[in-house]
Parts: C-alpha cells; sequence; structure tokens
C-alpha cells in the first residue's frame, strides 16, 4: 500500500513547473535547417500506403465519430500497467462488497467488523450516494481543482488495497477492457509472494556487499521458496482468471483471448534488503517461468528513500543482472518535474537507469530535458532501442505535464521509440483509446503515425523470438522481415508459428487490413 502525505503549496510549485518545463522543450526541439544534423537519430520519413492515406482521410472528415474510430484502432499492446490501478473502480468496490468489507470514515476499505463511523462496502451496491464518494476517493473522477494530484493518486492505493486480493478477478476486468479496446497483448505489474519477501528480507538484514547479500538470500533454498510460492500465486490467480472469465466454456468472454505477462514490482520506498530482495525474486522468478517477464520499481519516484536510495537501487539492479541476465528490466525513471524535487535530483535518473540500472525501457520519463546531457542521453536511447512508456493521462493528472510541456515529441524527434500506455486506467477513469485519442489531438499525429505507435507496442514487448520487422523500425520504418514479405504466404505462416512475438505483430497487421477496410470507405 502507497500512502503519500505533502504540503498544498505543491500543487502551486507544480504549476510553475510546468512553465518552465513548457520553455525548455521548445528550446529543445530541433528547428530549421540545421534540424536533421542536430538530430541524427531522427526517423525516416513515414511514406503512407493508399489505404493508410484514405482512413486518414475518414478520420479528418468524421471528428464526431472519433470515439469508435479510437476504440477499435489495433492497439496491440500495454505494456505499462499496474494491475490493481488498472481495475475498474465500480468493480473494486463490487469485489469488497463480495469479501465482507467495511469502508471507514476516510472512504478506506478496512477488514470487518465495521466499527463505529464504518459502514459495509455492499451499501454501496444500492447507495448510489456512498458509491460515488467511494469512486471520488479510490479515483481521480471529480478531482478537486486546487488540490494535489499527485498525492490524491497515490493515496488511493492504500485506500483501496484491501480490496485487491483476488488477482485473478481483477486480470479478467482489466484484460476484458484491453479485448474490447482491440488489444491482443498485456503486461501488468504484481507483487508476487510479497509477505514472504518481506519476511526474508527481514531475517537477512542488510549487507553492502551486493554478492554476500545475495548469497544469504539463496542459503537453504530461501529464494527459491519464494520462487515456488510465486509461482502458486500465479496459478491460483490464472484459475480464477478462467472461471471468472469463463475461458474453459463455449462463451468464453473476450479477456480469455489477451495474452498476459507478468512484471514484478519492487517498493523502492522500502528499507535497503527488502528492495533487493524482490528484484532478486522478480529477476530468478522471470528465468524460471515464462508468465513472468521482467522486474520494475514502483512508488513514487519522488519518495524520501526512492530518491535517497536510487544510485543505490540502480547499482542493485546492474548486480543482480549479471546474475540473471535472460530476465527483463523496465523502470520507473523521470517521473518528476521542477518543484517535486531539488533541482540535483532531476539531473540523473533517466540516464542511471539506462546506463547502471540495465533498463531495457523506461516509464514516464517526464523530466528528460531537466538531464545533464540529455541530447547524448536521447540519441543514445535511440541507438540501442531503448523505449518509453508514456501514459499521457497519468502524467497530467500526476505531474500536470501535457502539451507542449511533455516530452512526446522530443523522444520522437530524436527517435526514440515511444510506446502509449495506461498506468492506471481504473484511477485514471480511462482507457487505452483516451491515449491514442490524446496524443492524435495534441501533437497532430495522423493515422500513419498512430499505427506504427501500435507497432512499437507489440515490438518492444517482453515477448520471446524473432520480430515480425527487420531491426531498428522505428528509424528505419516498419519493414517486414525476408520471410514476410508476403504476409499471408505459408513461409510467413512458419516463420511466426516460431516467435510469440511475431505472431501478435502478423495478427496487429491482419487486423489493421480489416481496420482500414472498414474505416478507408
Amino acid at each position: 500500500m502507497i500512502f503519500v502525505h505533502h504540503s498544498p503549496a505543491r500543487v502551486g510549485r507544480l504549476l510553475t513547473a510546468a512553465g518552465l518545463a513548457a520553455a525548455a522543450l521548445a528550446a529543445a526541439l530541433p528547428s530549421g535547417p540545421s534540424a536533421h544534423a542536430a538530430t541524427t537519430s531522427a526517423p525516416l520519413p513515414r511514406t503512407s500506403t493508399p489505404a493508410e492515406a484514405r482512413t486518414a482521410a475518414w478520420l479528418n472528415a468524421h471528428p464526431e465519430q472519433t470515439g469508435n474510430f479510437f476504440r477499435d484502432l489495433p492497439k496491440g499492446g500495454d505494456l505499462h500497467n499496474h494491475l490493481s490501478g488498472s481495475v475498474r473502480t465500480e468493480y473494486l468496490i463490487q469485489l469488497a462488497a463480495e469479501d465482507g468489507l467495511c469502508i471507514d470514515s476516510t472512504m478506506t476499505a478496512v477488514a470487518p467488523p465495521c466499527a463505529a463511523g464504518s459502514r459495509p462496502a455492499a451499501d454501496a451496491l444500492t447507495d448510489a450516494a456512498f458509491r460515488q464518494k467511494i469512486v471520488r476517493a479510490w479515483s481521480m473522477q471529480d478531482f478537486p481543482e486546487g488540490e494535489s494530484g499527485h498525492d490524491h493518486f497515490f493515496a488511493a492505493f492504500g485506500k483501496f488495497g484491501a480490496a485487491t486480493s483476488h488477482r485473478g478477478k481483477m486480470l479478467a476486468d482489466v484484460a476484458g477492457t484491453a479485448a474490447a479496446q482491440n488489444q491482443t497483448y498485456l503486461e501488468t505489474m504484481v507483487s508476487p509472494a510479497s509477505a514472504g519477501a518481506r519476511q526474508l528480507a527481514t531475517d537477512v538484514g542488510w549487507d553492502a556487499d551486493l554478492a554476500a547479500l545475495h548469497r544469504k538470500l539463496l542459503a537453504g533454498g530461501r529464494l527459491d521458496q519464494l520462487v515456488a510460492d510465486a509461482r502458486k500465486e500465479a496459478d491460483t490467480a490464472d484459475a480464477e482468471f478462467r472461471d471468472t472469465a469463463r475461458c474453459a466454456t463455449t462463451t468464453p468472454r473476450p479477456a480469455c483471448r489477451i495474452t498476459v505477462r507478468w512484471i514484478s514490482q519492487v517498493s523502492r520506498n522500502s528499507v535497503p534488503e527488502r528492495v533487493f530482495t524482490q528484484i532478486a525474486l522478480g529477476l530468478r522468478l522471470a528465468e524460471r517461468d515464462p508468465r513472468f517477464v521482467a522486474v520494475n520499481l514502483v512508488q513514487p519516484e519522488d519518495g524520501e528513500i526512492s530518491v535517497r536510495d536510487y544510485r543505490l537501487h540502480m547499482r542493485m539492479l546492474n548486480h543482480l543482472h549479471g546474475v540473471y541476465p535472460r530476465a527483463h528490466i523496465t523502470l520507473h525513471a523521470g517521473e518528476l518535474v521542477p518543484g517535486l524535487v531539488k533541482p540535483e535530483d532531476l539531473t540523473f535518473h533517466i540516464d542511471d537507469a539506462v546506463r547502471t540500472g540495465q533498463a531495457e525501457r523506461i516509464g514516464h520519463g517526464v523530466d528528460l530535458v531537466q538531464e545533464d546531457n540529455w541530447r547524448q542521453l536521447a540519441r543514445d536511447m535511440a541507438r540501442r532501442q531503448i523505449a518509453v512508456e508514456v501514459p499521457l493521462t497519468s502524467n497530467a493528472q500526476i505531474l500536470q505535464v501535457e502539451g507542449a510541456d511533455h516530452p512526446f515529441p522530443v523522444y520522437r524527434k530524436y527517435g526514440v521509440p515511444v510506446v502509449l500506455s495506461t498506468d492506471d486506467p481504473g484511477i485514471s477513469r480511462g482507457d487505452i483509446g483516451q491515449e491514442y485519442h490524446r496524443a492524435a489531438r495534441t501533437y497532430g499525429l495522423g493515422y500513419p503515425e498512430l499505427k506504427d505507435l501500435a507497432r512499437s507496442s507489440l515490438e518492444y514487448a517482453f515477448l520471446p523470438g524473432r520480430s515480425l520487422w527487420r531491426p531498428d523500425p522505428v528509424r528505419q520504418g516498419f519493414r517486414p522481415v525476408q520471410e514476410c514479405q508476403v504476409l499471408e504466404s505459408p513461409r510467413c505462416a512458419r516463420f511466426t508459428s516460431q516467435s510469440p512475438k511475431a505472431q501478435l505483430e502478423r495478427l496487429q497487421e491482419q487486423s489493421f487490413r480489416a481496420f482500414e477496410a472498414k474505416y478507408a470507405g
């Protein structure tokens, strides 16, 4: 659970920061004859196919029908998604009612019996006014102007935390929303064997010698027991998901079509031994269970311990990456703005995540232009194809950063892969279609650009196997590999049958054809 308490003065500081960020970004974007020379990583010009051009023309001619368009658009995968924060708030209330939980005076779900000042969560199923109070506390709906979006957002996790014990049911809800949004893939974050990891960390204690600390975790098979416990949790969640979504019946719900992979969360605002234990567990688990693919550090990046131990956490990741090289790493980095932390703490988080923390993707990356030597960092990220997971709505709600203040166009100018993501759409009261619509409206993106963003969501997913695309597709263009020059050929079918990644990418291309046939007129 996450609790954050900050001064109301933060709101003013963040609003001022937005103005500073806008000026910095305006200066950052290349312009004029030297622009291409300044961004040697810039993508090649994009040529539209006739079907793409007709689809783009339809979108421009039918602004009143954008809701259906962005819902139907094949959007690939969501790579930055926190499971508990992605469940529809109304469904969380239903789960709280089913578990017999109570809602106290702060709108926090607590275990029964209901004390004075508390009410059964089940009351919210029939009392609309009570339900709306809970919805406002557990999400950003009707968020009061002038309050801290940052604090309200993160506090919501603690308020509904007691209602999140049914991982499989929550996944059925989130995957159902993804399917309704014409997605095929989901990477979502959970905390495996959380209680056991906390106890092991407490028992072992801290040791600045990271190799020695890892040996202590392994001693007596205790870390392997946590891996086994995490796998049993996943088995239970899988069974609950299949049952909830009716996957084994003759009428399975659309959620059953979604390919799901887990990312192990690490609570970065914890004592060092717990952070290290969770990282080790997540990486070891990813190498031993294909349902798990990566680790990520969560909780506010501006938290006291997060800031204090940031470089230490990156050294932990660097060391354990050497032990578990086949596991993936994606990191929240740069979810900061001036006024949220001291100026010096804005200068290195993304860089350290990439260069020391071994991040293959980063989440948010909002403070890019505040980083030391950020232009070289952006070029390096483009060259190494380190993607940025961008949840535009979340950045607007938490950091008050949007539009020209956001580095979204800077990343794209430098050829850094960008993947639109939801973050916590249950709390944000949105969906992935909203993110694509927002990107199109805010940054003037046409259908071909949106199509390539959707392609990137699978290209940079932690799926095994070769890609359908030749290397560096963001800068060089999405060009199919030799085997799939003809998408429907037997040769391409044989190629994709050997690669889970290429299978989903081929399916997406087939979906694009159907989509363009519908909207090209």
